[in-house]
């Protein structure tokens, strides 16, 4: 009799665990595309740092960026691809990852709107801006101030302006947060704490904000792995691609505060 009562008892967790295991998550990524006149950026070539053509931007339709790819990747599904007319999102990527029930949201912003996606970023994390987004596999999942996972790739504006205010956190969020840019902990750790993240990933130092860490520090996420783990993920694959040496690219990523 004990022995089917935990037969039984196993079945039902079992069945418990596997329908947890199956709730979407959410990865939303705002992406700044560089832009060599209105960023504080070193000069890239034009078609690189044209901060209002996707298609060609160093951070998004480059060989790097994250709409080429992620649409190369073998590990993402491109869902969606819509340009927007209106507002600082000049287009919007939804990608879900192939074996996990796990979708990525991501905003190109015009580069001369640097200072709006920084400030969307830091609201989102903090709670604000809650929306969803309808997708044929899982109904509606969350976006915005109700994502799973909150980044910031580009350039890190915070070393060019400061921002009126950072947004304190909303009763009960407490979301994920990556900054993908330069020198991240110094200048992304407080508003973060004020916004009430869980902070998995921020950087110490100059860096490339492309689309191949991006890629590394993700599938860490999707298979629940440590922050330390993701950050190994990342130096990984920044010494991959910059051939800078596992230690120096070890001493970029940091888990945290």
């Amino acid at each position: 009799m004990t022995r089917k009562i935990t037969l039984l008892l196993f079945a039902l967790w079992a069945l418990i665990f596997a329908g947890k295991a199956q709730e979407p998550r959410t990865i939303h990524v705002l992406v700044a595309l560089a832009d060599n006149y209105y960023q504080g950026i070193v000069p890239v070539p034009d078609h690189l740092g044209n901060g209002q053509n996707p298609s060609s931007n160093l951070y998004w339709g480059a060989m790097y960026g994250v709409r080429t790819f992620f649409s190369n990747s073998g590990d993402w599904e491109l869902l969606t691809k819509e340009k927007l007319s209106e507002g600082p999102v000049l287009e919007r990527l939804v990608f879900k990852h192939v074996d996990e029930a796990v979708f990525m949201v991501a905003d190109a912003y015009d580069g001369q709107h640097i200072a709006q996606a920084t400030f969307d970023y830091f609201r989102y994390v903090a709670g604000y801006d809650a929306d969803v987004l309808a997708t044929e596999q899982q109904g509606t999942v969350g976006i915005g101030g109700s994502a799973n996972l909150v980044i910031y790739l580009g350039h890190n504006g915070l070393m060019d302006f400061q921002l009126e205010e950072y947004p304190v956190a909303k009763e009960n969020r407490r979301a994920d947060a990556m900054a993908i840019c330069c020198v991240s902990k110094d200048y992304f750790s407080d508003p973060l704490q004020r916004g009430g993240a869980r902070s998995v990933l921020l950087t110490t130092g100059l860096m490339a904000p492309e689309a191949y860490v991006l890629e590394a520090v993700l599938q860490g996420w999707v298979w629940n792995e440590t922050p330390d783990a993701i950050c190994e993920r990342a130096a990984n694959a920044y010494d991959r691609y910059q051939h800078c040496g596992i230690n120096g690219a070890r001493r970029l990523f940091t888990p945290g505060w």
